[in-house]
């Protein structure tokens, strides 16, 4: 059996993917946002749909670096955490 880093190093963990809760309130929020935005994009001449797609483009690399530094910021808390339970520091 491989340990944790050996798995993430070889990509059969997936932390941008596999946090994503899969629960029927964001299935359906997901949903939502998936029937609004096709409603939307059938209503846009071609000029509006082109500035629709650089909009879902920035926000799409935003939501990236947002996942990102959330991640790293999670990752080096639960670091911490696991060093103050190891080593019984107080926090400072």
């Amino acid at each position: 059996m491989r340990s944790i880093l050996e798995e993430l190093f070889y990509g059969n963990i997936c932390p941008n993917t596999d946090c994503r809760s899969q629960d029927n309130e964001t299935k359906q929020l997901m949903e939502y946002i998936a029937d609004h935005h096709d409603n939307l994009l059938s209503t846009l001449n071609n000029q509006q749909k082109e500035l629709l797609e650089k909009f879902d483009d920035c926000y799409n690399e935003l939501t990236d670096i947002n996942e990102r530094e959330l991640f790293t910021y999670a990752f080096k808390l639960g670091a911490r955490i696991m060093l103050a339970v190891f080593t019984e520091q107080e926090l400072q």
